[in-house]
């Protein structure tokens, strides 16, 4: 209880919190309550924390467990092997960081059989204890009583050697020199790359990084990122360190207090414990620590990315035609109706010959008018721009919207085990243009089923640690999926699956019941679900919606278990439920002061009046139709200075990706996204979004288009050259005029990243 009491204290001076508000998040979550459920359902009691806080909150408290379960694990061991004092028990408990831990226990730790034992079984450490005072006492007077060589010590340097190496260690093993140290190497370390010998060629994709240094403090993620990479694959040698004479001289203020010849060998082993034992510690930990790092804010730009696709504008329920694009194989077409149920499916070939482009343009307006079809969602991948231009030539009119739909991770689907169940008897091909079409009309539900790392808006995404990227981007899927609700009566396995409180088991469970008995009349009936008990209603009836149910207020985000407020409301003014929520007259009326309770405050109360208002109201944008320009196919189109439209595809550390329709995103680097200085590339653009974009240079050797979004870009088109190695001696800095640095090369990010 006590250890927890701290914890609470401890997130909430992070956190620049009440300790009310973070214990109030730790017992929720502690009684099962999701992250969703309690900033939605909760704010009585968290004070309207938000996801992300409460995030936060819930990811400290597992860092801290973790912490608690090493310091058991720690201090059993010093029991066990008899180490344990109540003064070094009282300093491992108090320890609020993992490095500060492992200090504490770094002379205790069973290990290897080191120098420093082999000498200790020889006899020398008195000799080592001697030397480490510095009273003025003579080495070699002092080591010729320590010559045995019975016990392996023929001379007195083997006596000096060994009582040094004792030194070394207990030097390593000082709290203090430990944690001086780690502040230097953690404010003053520079990080140095190098070419691995003989990989010049053969690792030409990192060169930017042949003879680089900069300081690893300031290190932007997606560099260390790209220079752990090329290390991984053996074309990169890493080092970090601080300059070596400021380690020594914290070293020496900590542990040479005289002058004289005893002091010397203190000198000599402290250069040894620093070369052998603690730089190798240290840059371990640094390298560690800047991983992380790295890891975290590639993490972030990832989900963030993820957020903005999951929550792209939907068309909705329409009878939708999807067409997998193709030149010799065809192109795969589907139609749905307005549920994104299938209704048929054909292939046809209007890029191969002039009469089977007849042929498909007689089938698709066939099928257009047997269908009552109203949009037609086309993949952006080969063929899709042929293919696009094929169905706006066929004169449907404006009564069919044609939309260029991104088709990254169809495949991933089609192959999949939903798929197969869903559709055992079609072709991969098929099942790619159902996916297609459906990320037209509700991308969110569509997308949720693809695991978010093959749909592309990552950044080093296999880089990093994969559990950690599992943990946020899942929690960026469950968090959009319940900002927008869930129609219980449509709603797939995987997207019921992302609803708070459920999970696969029960999202399989509503889904057979939904099939075996029909669609749900009311949130009441999900209750007869198998295994969906109590606390699984409570956590997901207010994120499911029934259109058209028995009661209105399940249609909303309103909760359940407030449905009395609302009916009290509603007597009040002597009306009906479904009245109140259609009268803003009659909702104007309420005053909120008269409802609140011991379980129901204002701020429930003014989010339910919200929700009167527009229940179930979906937050996505509005769908707005894009078009590439049409006169841009091919790469080939392109001329620098061009001014296009595209659409943002992904964005990164280093800048963001644009479609512009030519089959290449092309890259608009951090230094081309605005007239100002960008910082944050997130700042300025999000995925999915339309831009206009000027075209910079085209690399037609290695497909690649550096593009700018600034109102009047200043740098010259030119052809990419290769870029210049950094010099040795110095980091460039970033306002460095160097055309082709890793800062300001457009295509240099852009090799690394894989495009």
């Amino acid at each position: 209880m006590t250890e927890s009491f701290s914890d609470v204290k401890l997130i909430s001076s992070e956190l620049n919190l009440k300790d009310s508000q973070v214990k109030a998040v730790q017992d929720l979550l502690a009684e099962g309550s999701t992250v969703p459920f309690i900033a939605r359902y909760r704010k009585e009691a968290t004070g309207s924390l938000d996801e992300v806080i409460i995030t936060s909150i819930r990811d400290r408290l597992q860092q801290l467990a973790e912490l608690g379960l090493r310091k058991e694990s720690i201090l059993k061991s010093l029991e066990d092997h008899g180490h344990l004092t109540e003064a070094l028990k009282e300093d491992v408990l108090a320890a609020q960081t993992l490095a500060l831990l492992e200090d504490l226990y770094l002379p205790y730790r069973p290990k290897r059989r080191t120098r420093a034992m082999i000498a200790r079984e020889k006899g020398l450490e008195p000799l080592a204890l001697i030397l480490i005072e510095q009273n003025g006492t003579n080495p070699q007077a002092a080591a010729a009583e320590f010559v045995d060589p019975e016990k392996a010590v023929d001379h007195i340097d083997a006596a000096l050697a060994g009582a040094r190496d004792i030194i070394a260690e207990i030097i390593n093993e000082d709290q203090r020199a430990r944690t001086e140290l780690r502040e230097l190497y953690f404010s003053r370390a520079v990080i140095k790359s190098q070419v691995a010998s003989g990989k010049e060629a053969e690792g030409a994709k990192f060169r930017d990084y042949f003879d680089w240094q900069e300081a690893a403090a300031t290190a932007p993620s997606h560099r260390i990122l790209a220079m752990r990479r090329g290390e991984k694959e053996d074309f990169l040698n890493i080092s970090i360190a601080p300059p070596a004479d400021k380690a020594l001289k914290i070293l020496e203020d900590i542990f040479v207090t005289g002058d004289q010849e005893d002091a010397a060998e203190v000198k000599l082993a402290l250069q040894d414990s620093y070369k052998r034992l603690l730089s190798r510690s240290m840059e371990t930990e640094i390298r560690l620590a800047t991983k992380n790092q790295a890891d975290t804010e590639a993490i972030k730009v990832f989900s963030g990315n993820l957020r903005e696709l999951l929550l792209s504008p939907p068309l909705g329920a329409r009878r939708v035609m999807g067409i997998d694009p193709g030149y010799r194989t065809g192109c795969k077409l589907v139609c749905l109706d307005p549920q994104g149920k299938l209704e048929h499916h054909d292939t046809i070939y209007p890029h191969t010959s002039k009469k089977q482009l007849a042929a498909a343009a007689r089938l698709v307006r066939s099928l257009v008018d047997r269908y009552k079809i109203e949009a037609i969602a086309v993949g952006n991948g080969t063929a899709g721009r042929e293919t696009v231009a094929f169905v706006n030539n066929l004169g449907l009119g404006n009564r069919v919207q044609i939309v260029m739909v991104n088709e990254s991770g169809a495949s991933i689907y089609s192959a999949s085990a939903a798929a197969r169940q869903e559709f055992p008897d079609l072709d991969l091909t098929v099942r790619g243009s159902i996916s297609i079409a459906r990320r037209l009309m509700d991308p969110l539900s569509e997308l949720v089923k693809i695991d978010p790392k093959s749909i592309g808006v990552g950044q080093y995404q296999h880089d990093v640690d994969q559990a950690a990227l599992k943990q946020s981007l899942d929690d960026i899927v469950i968090s959009c999926v319940n900002s927008v609700g869930v129609e219980v009566n449509q709603a797939s396995v995987q997207l019921l699956t992302y609803v708070s409180g459920l999970g696969p088991r029960l999202a399989r469970n509503i889904v057979a019941y939904r099939e075996q008995n029909g669609p749900f009349a009311s949130r009441a009936q999900l209750s007869k679900v198998p295994r969906l008990g109590p606390k699984a209603f409570e956590q997901s009836a207010g994120f499911l919606r029934i259109r058209d149910g028995k009661n209105p207020l399940d249609g909303s985000a309103v909760h359940p278990e407030s449905y009395h407020v609302v009916m009290a409301m509603a007597k009040d003014l002597d009306c009906t439920v479904a009245n109140l929520m259609q009268n803003m007259e009659l909702r104007q009326k309420i005053d909120i002061n008269q409802y609140i309770s011991v379980q129901i405050g204002a701020p429930t109360l003014n989010d339910i009046l919200s929700e009167l208002s527009k229940p179930g109201r979906d937050p996505r944008q509005d769908f707005e139709k894009f078009e590439f320009a049409s006169d841009v196919g091919r790469i080939s189109d392109l001329n620098p200075g061009m001014k296009i439209p595209g659409i943002v595809t992904n964005v990164t550390a280093f800048g963001a990706f644009v479609d512009i329709g030519v089959h290449q995103d092309g890259l608009v680097h951090i230094s081309e996204l605005a007239d100002r200085f960008v910082k944050n590339p997130a700042d300025v653009v999000r995925v999915q979004q339309k831009v206009a974009v000027t075209v910079l240079d085209v690399d037609m050797e290695r497909n690649r288009i550096s593009l700018s979004m600034k109102t009047v870009p200043v740098r010259q088109p030119n052809k990419a050259k290769p870029s210049v190695i950094a010099k040795k001696s110095k980091a460039p800095s970033k306002n460095s005029k160097s055309k082709n640095t890793p800062f300001n090369n457009p295509f240099a990010d852009l090799q690394r990243f894989g495009h």
